[in-house]
C-alpha cells in the first residue's frame, strides 16, 4: 500500500503538467489569430503556419516554422522546424530537431529531443534522449532517460536506468529503479539527492556543488517476502488444481451416474483375484502404451494410428485419475452409508480425500498409481463389454 501511494504521489505532478492544455500557458495575442489543423493518415506540413498549428495522423512530419504553439498526435512525430511557442507532441515515436521556444511536454515510447527548449519540459516515455539545454523546470518519467543538454531550473526524473550530463544550474532530484550514472565533465551547481538500489556512477571529472544525498532504496523484495509469495504460489497452484479436479469430478459423477457404478461395481462386486487383474490390465496399459506408440512413430504408416493411440491414452490416464476419487468416494458412500446409487458429492468428497492423502510422501503416491491403474483397467474393461455388447462378466464372479 506504502509503494502504490507513494507512486502515486510521485506521478500526479507529472499527469497535471501534461494534461494541462497548452494553450492556457500561452502569452495572450492582441487579437485572433488563425489556427491551421491538418488529420490525414500522413501528415506533413510544409508551408510557415501564422498561428497554432494541429496535426492527427500516422506520421506527422514538419517542416516549416509554427509561430504560436504546436501540437500534434501520430504513430510517428517528426519536428524540424523552430516553434515560437509552446509545444505538445504525443506518439509512439517523437522527434524534436528544433528549438520550441515555450514549454515542451512529451508522451510517447521514444523521444529524442536534439534542440533547446526555452520553458518548462516535461515527458512521460518509455526511452527519453534529450540532448538540448532547457531553461525552464524539468519532470520526467521514463524506463530509460538520458539528459546530456543540463537545465537552468530544478529538474526531477522517475525512471530505471538514468544518465545525467551537461550543466545543470538548479537542483537534481532522481528515483532510479536500477542506476544513475553521471557522464564525465557533468556539473551541478545544485544539489543532487537520488534514490536507487545502488550508489551512482560518479566521475572525478564531474562535480556536483551542492552536496549529494543517496538514499538505498531496493524495488526487489526480500529472502522473507520471496519465500512467502513462494509458497503463497504454490498454494494458490494446488487449490486451483484441487478445485478444478473436484468440479470435473463432481460433474462426471452426476452427469454420468451408472457409468460411475458401473466403475464401483468393478471393485465392490469383483473378487480379489479380479481386483488385482483389472489393476494389473491398468498399469501395464500405462507402461506399455508409450512404448507402443515410440515403435509407431518409426514407420510412416503407423504414425498416423500413434497420434490416434496417443489421444486415447491422454484421455485414459486423465479419466483414471478423474475417477480415481469417485472410486473412493462411491466405495464408502456403499460400505459405510449403504447407498448403491452414487452421487455427485461422493465423487467430489472422495476426490477431495484422496487429494489431500496424496500429499503423504511416497504412501499418497503409491495409493494414487494403485487405484488410478485399477480405474484404467475398470473403464478398460467396461468399454470392452459395451462394444461386444457382454453386460456380465465371468472373472467379477
Amino acid at each position: 500500500m506504502g509503494i502504490m501511494k507513494r507512486t502515486g504521489v510521485l506521478l500526479m505532478p507529472i499527469t497535471l503538467a501534461l494534461l494541462l492544455p497548452v494553450s492556457a500557458l500561452a502569452a495572450p495575442h492582441g487579437g485572433v489569430v488563425p489556427a491551421t489543423a491538418n488529420v490525414d493518415r500522413s501528415v506533413v506540413v510544409a508551408t510557415s503556419s501564422p498561428g497554432n498549428a494541429y496535426a492527427i495522423g500516422a506520421s506527422v512530419v514538419f517542416a516549416a516554422p509554427v509561430s504560436g504553439d504546436l501540437t500534434a498526435l501520430g504513430g510517428t512525430v517528426a519536428a524540424a522546424s523552430p516553434v515560437a511557442g509552446d509545444a505538445l507532441l504525443i506518439g509512439g515515436s517523437v522527434g524534436m530537431r528544433a528549438p520550441v521556444a515555450g514549454d515542451m511536454r512529451v508522451i510517447a515510447g521514444s523521444a529524442d529531443i536534439e534542440k533547446p527548449v526555452g520553458g518548462d519540459f516535461a515527458a512521460l516515455t518509455l526511452s527519453l534522449h534529450d540532448a538540448g539545454r532547457v531553461k525552464g523546470n524539468v519532470l520526467v518519467a521514463a524506463v530509460d532517460a538520458t539528459l546530456t543538454g543540463g537545465a537552468d531550473g530544478p529538474v526531477t526524473i522517475y525512471g530505471n536506468s538514468i544518465t545525467l550530463g551537461g550543466d545543470f544550474a538548479g537542483d537534481v532530484r532522481v528515483v532510479a529503479g536500477d542506476h544513475l550514472i553521471l557522464l564525465p565533465k557533468t556539473v551541478i551547481h545544485g544539489s543532487l539527492s537520488y534514490q536507487a538500489p545502488v550508489p551512482a556512477t560518479i566521475p572525478d571529472s564531474a562535480r556536483v556543488e551542492g552536496g549529494v544525498t543517496y538514499t538505498e532504496a531496493s524495488y526487489l523484495p526480500g529472502a522473507n517476502v520471496s519465500r512467502t509469495l513462494a509458497f503463497a504460489s504454490i498454494g494458490i497452484f494446488f487449490f486451483a488444481r484441487v478445485l478444478a479436479i473436484l468440479i470435473l469430478a463432481g460433474l462426471l459423477t452426476g452427469l454420468f451416474p451408472r457409468f460411475a457404478d458401473a466403475l464401483i461395481d468393478e471393485a465392490y462386486m469383483g473378487r480379489m483375484r479380479h481386483i488385482l487383474l483389472t489393476t494389473l490390465l491398468g498399469f501395464a496399459t500405462f507402461v506399455a502404451t508409450p512404448i507402443l506408440l515410440l515403435l509407431l512413430t518409426l514407420t510412416f504408416i503407423g504414425l498416423g494410428l500413434a497420434i490416434l493411440l496417443f489421444i486415447l491414452y491422454v484421455l485414459l490416464v486423465f479419466l483414471a485419475f478423474v475417477y480415481a476419487g469417485v472410486l473412493v468416494g462411491g466405495l464408502a458412500a456403499r460400505r459405510l452409508l449403504h447407498r448403491e446409487r452414487v452421487r455427485w458429492s461422493d465423487g467430489v468428497l472422495g476426490t477431495l480425500v484422496l487429494s489431500v492423502v496424496a500429499l503423504v510422501p511416497a504412501f499418497g503416491f503409491l495409493l494414487l498409481v494403485l487405484l488410478a491403474s485399477f480405474a484404467a483397467g475398470a473403464l478398460l474393461a467396461i468399454c470392452f463389454r459395451f462394444a461386444l455388447g457382454h453386460e456380465e462378466e465371468d472373472a467379477m464372479l
